[in-house]
């Protein structure tokens, strides 16, 4: 027993010994390509079992003879242990480098996957590229999608601004030049002057929002508001501009009902779905607002009768500067003093606002019109 202690405590030290002094090589291999340090620790294992086998071997003394057989013996199984590890290996290395040139070319369009891959890790890891390039595509299209809106909107405003501006010019330059004298002119320039400057107003009041909305600068004043004033409130600020147009808003809540939110910015938020409908309903038409409870949800709807929004629109109208008019100048006068939407905004600040507050906005069309729904957590 004591002579078979003995051969194992020769054996393992020698082949501690020749596994430790292949640590240096390992270490140098660390920064080389993975094909050298997988050949490299299918190969020094066995030298370490080849050198404990010698070792051990001539301590025994075996003959010549005997010391021949043995290492020839472990020399042939150690070149075909050695040949198989590394015809397995191979595999590994070639997948990693089809997961490297998949790496390489992620969000290109011309993406290729890594394929099969060996051993569960570099599978999981050839999905997870698979994934990650799914999503930087997306969120390259987004990218571009937003830049075209954003270039859509400097178009718009640029247009917008430049209109009631000459007009501006143009009746003040008409009063510098003298060329106003009766008192019926003055007040009507007088006016139009004023309605010029609203206009201008509410589209930087526009920008403004959106500024805040979208460096998430918006701070949001929480209270338990009752849904009837919310839509009352929004009533009343459109009645001028219904008036005008001739067009009747009728407004039914839930007096019942209370939600947790900023009452001015959804207020605001609904005002610009009821100028917007307003604005897109025929003369004496009729938009409707409700708000009801729905299980932990507040609803509120506005529908007007603009004979409904092409199917092709519906997912854009919230988009930053999308109006859907062939005209760059909406038709239509508002007046002093009334609110407007006029910069192309009015929708995308909409959905800004109600996101801020953890709610949703949709749209669809019904019969004669469409409906916006805004859902907003009572809590």
């Amino acid at each position: 027993m004591i002579a078979e202690l003995e051969v194992a405590g020769i054996a393992l030290g020698c082949s501690t010994a020749g596994a430790i002094s292949g640590v240096p090589l390992l270490l140098a291999l660390r920064r080389r390509p993975l094909w050298a340090m997988a050949a490299a620790l299918c190969v020094w294992p066995i030298v370490a079992v080849v050198v404990g086998v010698a070792v051990t071997a001539r301590m025994m003394f075996l003959s010549a003879h005997d010391l021949r057989l043995v290492m020839i013996i472990v020399t042939v199984s150690a070149t075909v242990a050695s040949a198989f590890a590394l015809r397995v290996g191979r595999p590994v290395v070639a997948g990693t480098g089809a997961l490297t040139r998949a790496a390489a070319t992620l969000g290109d369009p011309g993406y290729r996957g890594a394929g099969r891959v060996p051993t569960t890790e570099l599978a999981t890891l050839a999905a997870t590229l698979d994934a990650t390039n799914t999503r930087l595509v997306e969120s390259f299209a987004r990218e571009r999608a937003l830049e075209a809106s954003r270039r859509e909107l400097v178009a718009w405003i640029s247009h917008d601004l430049r209109t009631p501006l000459a007009g501006i010019r143009a009746m003040a330059e008409a009063f510098e030049d003298g060329l106003i004298t009766d008192a019926e002119t003055t007040d009507r320039y007088h006016r139009r002057m004023l309605t010029e400057t609203e206009r201008l107003t509410g589209m930087v009041d526009d920008l403004f929002e959106l500024a805040r909305l979208q460096a998430g600068a918006l701070r949001l004043s929480l209270a338990k508001v009752r849904v009837a004033d919310v839509v009352s409130d929004a009533v009343a600020a459109v009645d001028p501009i219904a008036r005008a147009r001739g067009v009747v808003v009728r407004g039914e809540a839930d007096d019942l009902g209370f939600v947790d939110a900023d009452a001015a910015e959804v207020g605001r938020a609904l005002t610009n779905l009821l100028v917007n409908a307003i604005r897109h309903t025929p003369d004496d038409g009729t938009v409707e607002v409700t708000a009801t409870m729905a299980a932990d949800q507040a609803l509120f709807s506005v529908a007007d009768r603009c004979g409904g929004i092409p199917p092709q629109d519906l997912l854009r109208v919230f988009d930053l500067g999308f109006r859907g008019e062939p005209a760059r100048t909406p038709a239509g006068d508002d007046g002093p003093g009334q609110p407007r939407t006029r910069s192309g905004i009015g929708l995308a600040i909409v959905r800004g606002i109600i996101e801020a507050h953890g709610g949703a906005v949709s749209v669809h069309n019904q019969p004669g019109g469409c409906r916006f729904v805004v859902a907003l957590p009572t809590s």
